[in-house]
């Protein structure tokens, strides 16, 4: 079985590596000349625990390939994965200018039946604004060739991703018709023999169905933080409260972690995206409105306290930045809490010493030189009045904190993730500062 993955971004080579890795011959195709050289050279375009080996075994077994050419990766293909990006437009609704630029050139060289399937995250409707793109390329060719298109959101967890794939918790595909289920079926077969479940389903609930999903997961992280906040007032700690309803087996552990705000590609660009879609269905997501509202408020926090206990002027004083990184486990800064902290305290006049085992060259992105990257977490701390647990990845969770008692001008620590056991600390003289804690 051969397929076609267009766009070897996040998902797109996630998802081509993995349907590689069963034994489908895949070609993954980018416009990005130097992307795609790379990725012949075995050089990855991110971060992604165990992706560049199973890059480099799948090529060398030759189901694995890379090019700029979409309509030399057409011959013989019975699907086209959509998988480019869909960045959010001012307006919050998703651009969707990449995805029916590829559909159209499917139209222009399609020599044969063919599924086209968008992974990228689009909003309700978009397979029809692919179908008309792909038939009217036809019928400018006069071609009578047949086609069919389908929806197949993907759930794939940064850090994780591999994994997810490998064994989802489910996989779900809106399709029209018989044929273009049966290719799926087939597609996926190889996933399902540890009885992972694939939903089939009309192609509008499958696009709602991935939006609908990431907008509950903010929507328990914004939840958590607002509780948070309040137990902060009120003299609660929120590390019980957590455990207290995450015994529920209606709300489960997942998701209800405070700290300083979700980032990353895909929560706060979903979030948008719904609410715009409402709002163009003459339709209010209050809900998804406050989540957002909190989310952006929440980032704030770290800040704040700062500021609490230093004072509004922070000139002359040094921070150390734990973690730039939106998660553990992915160099994905998109959103990421730590640029909207780091901003906030250098306007305040302070200067950020920042360490995150990978993602400091995505971080030069959007922060450039304006602070300081550092070899290591420790190299941070030197001459700096505080530190500052932004993301928690496993390396940070053990510090020596008699190092960084004597590193650190004062023994502060703000957890932005409450990884620190905050009583243990101020044993150790340190001041304390985690999220939603008495």
């Amino acid at each position: 079985m051969k397929i076609t993955i267009v766009g070897t971004g996040y998902v797109g080579l996630v998802t081509g590596t993995c349907f590689s890795e069963v034994g489908i011959d895949v070609t993954c195709v980018d416009i990005d000349a130097k992307k795609i050289e790379n990725l012949e050279k075995g050089i990855m375009p991110i971060y992604e625990p165990g992706l560049e080996s199973m890059v480099l075994k799948n090529m060398e077994r030759g189901r694995l390939h890379f090019s700029t050419s979409l309509k030399d990766s057409l011959e013989e293909t019975e699907a086209v994965f959509i998988a480019v990006g869909t960045p959010p437009g001012e307006d919050g609704s998703a651009d969707l200018k990449y995805v029916l630029a590829v559909a159209r050139e499917v139209g222009q060289h399609m020599k044969d039946y063919v599924v086209v399937v968008t992974k990228s995250t689009v909003p309700v409707g978009t397979a029809e604004k692919v179908r008309h793109a792909v038939a009217d390329e036809l019928n400018k060719r006069g071609s009578d060739l047949t086609f069919d298109v389908a929806s197949n959101p993907e759930f794939l967890k940064e850090g994780a991703a591999i994994n997810d794939f490998l064994k989802p918790d489910r996989i779900v595909v809106g399709v029209e018709s018989d044929r273009s289920q049966k290719i799926m079926e087939r597609l996926y077969k190889p996933f399902l023999l540890n009885g992972h479940p694939t939903i089939f389903m009309d192609i509008p609930s499958a696009e709602m169905t991935k939006y609908a999903a990431n907008s509950m997961l903010a929507t328990k992280i914004s939840f958590m933080n607002d509780v948070a906040n309040l137990c902060e007032l009120m003299g609660a700690d929120v590390n019980m409260v957590r455990k207290g309803i995450g015994s529920d087996s209606r709300i489960g552990t997942k998701f209800i972690y405070p700290g300083v705000g979700y980032g990353g590609s895909c929560f706060p660009k979903d979030v948008k995206a719904l609410i715009k879609t409402a709002e163009e269905n003459g339709y209010n997501m209050r809900v998804l409105n406050a989540v957002e509202d909190v989310n952006n408020a929440q980032k704030s926090i770290m800040a704040n306290k700062v500021k609490k206990h230093f004072g509004e002027d922070l000139s002359g004083m040094t921070f150390a930045m734990w973690g730039l990184s939106f998660k553990p486990k992915t160099d994905d800064m998109r959103e990421a809490p730590s640029i909207v902290i780091a901003n906030q305290l250098m306007a305040l006049g302070a200067k950020i010493k920042a360490f995150d085992p990978v993602a400091m060259e995505e971080a030069k992105r959007d922060l450039g030189d304006t602070i300081t990257y550092c070899k290591d977490e420790y190299e941070t701390l030197i001459e700096a009045d505080a530190m500052l647990l932004i993301t928690e990845w496993p390396e940070f969770r053990v510090p020596n904190f008699t190092v960084i008692g004597k590193l650190l001008k004062n023994k502060v620590v703000f957890d932005g993730r409450n990884i620190y056991d905050g009583e243990e600390l101020r044993e150790l003289g340190f001041e304390y500062y985690g999220i939603g804690l008495k």
